[in-house]
């Protein structure tokens, strides 16, 4: 009796520390860094704040908005805190600080302005960008669209920080007189802003951009007192230019401007001139004309500066001008940037007579490619925004498509020295990986990501030269090593400009050190898709788009189309049983199962029911253990199937993202690392025991936007891999 009470009270007392310890850990403390690869997206735009030295900032078309830190020598994000539900506003579509006040900063966040995306909303900050409010807007903004390279589309009145100005895509211009709490349309704008001639079509849609940039002229007011004359600007061929002279309340069109072209960027030098860049689109997918125009408002002159005729171009079918600097110490120091000039390349030009002579500065430069080794392979292209240092005129920096340049010794051009630039990017991290391992052995992490290719990541606190040639993919979108011969890895891509009679998947014998092409593709299909490779390196199963699965034993010499599989399915192979496959198809909610090396699938029983043909299904093989998969299933919840059926493991109400890490313990069950929802909480979530218990290891502070990939460490337990859309490969680890 005196035994079995002991042993039931020792039970009870377990019972008691294992609910504590869970309760202990519904978060733990991570910390949160950036893999750098520097750069790698498109910085639509840069804004110096113009009385503080130093301060700066920069926008990006999907990966939020940065600050530069000059004494650490690096950026800094800002908009980290933005999670899932809002992954819309990190798409800044504009940025502006307040000139009577450094401490505030605001970005107009929306990345697009479909009918599915999110809203958009105004961010105001009142200390830098640590942290915001947010004012939604009853309209969407376009960060990610047509002419989001132009600007300033938000501005401050520098006499009173109080009024806003925003010109938006959809809906004319709109007004705030409380640091940017609320909004009132200025219906007295005209109407031309929402007109059909003030869009734009690409491939996929005609959009309408509306306003691209607002100026205030500060000598029309005086602290404290609002400014009276405010310019805008339309993205139209017609008449663009318009002008109030009683601070909003009515507009008309600037006399004498020139017409047939888009203007995109406007800025005022000391000596109340104005110079603004034209093009006949708005950029950045194509511009084929354009024009620099110099406007001096006491004398209503105009007057035509620029720097280059068409002729130059020798590659392409003409350019345009993507923006246009002064120094705002010396109103006869201008930089202009040509957009889309494909032959010989996109080129700065310098003139330090008010427009009078020019000088290309680009092909008379030199750049430092140090601190991103793979930016040796990349042309500066999209010049959208070119900004020189209010305090030091040898400092300019200028926009690309991956990142931004920074000069070190701009005025010596003018002595006829080279120029020197700098790929200042540290902690700017704009990618979209589309692709994430992290091996067994060798390199902890390998990425496939868009527009830049992959890297090898021998280190995780260093950027690395993208993956050897060829092929040299624009996007790698997917890959798989072998979980037996773990050197072997396959990759699926696509090229921006399909060369044609290459084959868009590739191969590696070493671990992504060199990659053949394969011999040839499926004879059906539309490239890149999902690629796995079997346990032992020998056969490769590959679904290109709108083809079904294929399957090779040789590397693409010979293909046979699969057999019992809807071409809907997602298929891995077994991390050990080399002629083990495992099929799931979202849209019928059925599995499937291949033991004859993916030759033919068969049907098992159970299912979940159909998820929807647009969610893609996560298939994550348990690494060392044959017969075990687990299913990231979106609001289907988690899965584990084994031999012993299909399981709903508890407690996960929604599963975006799975990646299996390192076991707690040796021999156990790996580590679950889940992007998705927990009582209600969309986060990070980590589970030791097989998905009995889960712990919260994001935080409110560190939320990315839309995390697209979960991938654990094999080797290292805890660290996990997130794959974000926009804000590149953040990894994290328990805090010590």
């Amino acid at each position: 009796m005196h035994t079995r009470r002991l042993g039931l009270m020792a039970a009870l007392f377990g019972l008691l520390l294992a609910l504590d310890a869970s309760a202990k850990q519904a978060s733990e403390n991570y910390r949160w860094r950036s893999v750098p690869i520097g750069g790698g997206g498109f910085v639509s735009g840069l804004v110096f704040h113009p009385h503080e030295k130093g301060l700066l900032y920069a926008r990006t078309d999907i990966g939020g908005a940065y600050r530069w830190d000059a004494v650490a020598g690096e950026w800094q994000s800002l908009t980290d805190w933005i999670g899932r539900d809002d992954a819309n506003l990190m798409g800044i579509d504009s940025l502006a600080v307040d000139p009577s006040d450094p401490e505030r900063v605001y970005l107009a966040a929306g990345t697009y302005t479909t009918d599915q995306a999110g809203n958009a909303a105004i961010l105001r900050s009142a200390d830098r960008g640590r942290t915001f409010t947010r004012s939604d807007l009853p309209f969407k903004l376009g960060g990610n669209e047509l002419g989001r390279g132009n600007g300033e589309r938000l501005a401050v009145d520098p006499n009173d920080g109080r009024v806003l100005l925003l010109g938006s895509r959809t809906h004319g211009l709109w007004r705030s007189d409380d640091h940017g709490a609320r909004w009132s349309q200025v219906k007295a704008f005209p109407q031309i802003a929402t007109s059909p001639s003030a869009s734009a079509a690409n491939k996929w849609r005609t959009q309408q951009i509306g306003i691209v940039f607002v100026v205030f002229d500060p000598r029309s007011g005086k602290p404290g007192s609002p400014s009276k004359r405010l310019y805008a600007g339309v993205s139209t061929r017609e008449t663009s230019l318009y002008v109030s002279e009683d601070a909003g309340a009515t507009w008309k069109p600037v006399a004498g401007q020139p017409v047939g072209l888009r203007p995109n960027h406007m800025v005022r030098a000391s000596d109340g001139s104005y110079y603004l860049s034209y093009g006949d689109e708005p950029g950045p997918d194509q511009m084929h004309d354009g024009a620099v125009w110099k406007y001096e408002p006491a004398q209503q002159r105009w007057t035509d500066i620029t720097p280059a005729p068409q002729s130059i171009d020798t590659q392409g079918d003409g350019f345009g001008w993507g923006a246009v600097a002064v120094d705002p110490r010396n109103p006869q120091v201008l930089i202009a940037s040509t957009f889309c000039r494909y032959g010989p390349r996109d080129e700065l030009f310098r003139s330090i007579d008010g427009g009078k002579t020019w000088k290309p500065v680009l092909e008379r430069s030199d750049y430092d490619h140090s601190a991103s080794p793979w930016t040796a392979q990349a042309t500066p292209h999209w010049l959208a925004d070119v900004e020189i240092d209010p305090f030091d005129g040898d400092r300019a920096l200028f926009v690309t498509g991956y990142g931004a340049w920074t000069s070190r010794n701009l005025t010596a051009f003018d002595q006829g020295e080279r120029v020197q630039w700098r790929f200042e990017n540290r902690g700017f991290e704009e990618t979209v990986p589309l692709a994430l391992l992290s091996p067994s052995q060798g390199a902890p992490l390998i990425s496939g990501l868009g527009d830049i290719d992959g890297f090898v990541h021998d280190r995780l606190d260093r950027t690395t030269v993208q993956f050897a040639k060829p092929p040299r993919y624009s996007n790698t979108e997917s890959m798989s090593q072998a979980g037996r011969a773990p050197d072997v890895l396959v990759r699926s891509g696509h090229f921006h400009d399909d060369p044609g009679n290459v084959a868009r998947a590739a191969y590696s014998l070493d671990a992504g050190r060199t990659w053949r092409e394969f011999a040839g593709e499926p004879p059906e299909g539309d490239g890149a898709g999902h690629i796995t490779v079997a346990a032992d390196g020998k056969r490769v199963l590959w679904q290109p788009r709108k083809a079904g699965h294929w399957l090779s034993a040789d590397f693409g010499a010979h293909w046979r189309r699969v057999k019992g599989l809807p071409a809907t399915a997602v298929v891995e192979a077994d991390r050990v049983d080399a002629a083990l496959y495992y099929g799931f198809d979202p849209v019928s909610g059925k599995l499937y199962v291949s033991g004859d090396g993916g030759v033919t699938f068969k049907e098992t029983a159970g299912g979940i029911g159909a998820i929807g043909e647009r969610f893609r299904a996560q298939l994550r093989p348990a690494p060392g253990h044959s017969g075990t998969v687990y299913i990231a299933a979106s609001w289907r919840g988690l899965l584990r199937w084994s031999a012993k059926g299909l399981e709903r493991l508890p407690k996960v109400e929604n599963a975006f993202a799975l990646g299996l890490g390192k076991p707690k313990d040796d021999g156990g069950a790996p580590t679950l690392f889940v992007y998705g929802q927990i009582d209600g909480k969309i986060g990070v979530y980590r589970s030791e025991d097989d998905g009995r218990h889960w712990t919260r290891i994001d935080d409110d502070a560190h939320r990315f936007g839309d995390i697209r990939l979960v991938v654990g460490d094999p080797r290292v337990y805890g660290r996990v891999y997130l794959g974000t859309h926009g804000r590149g490969i953040v990894y994290g680890e328990p805090r010590e």
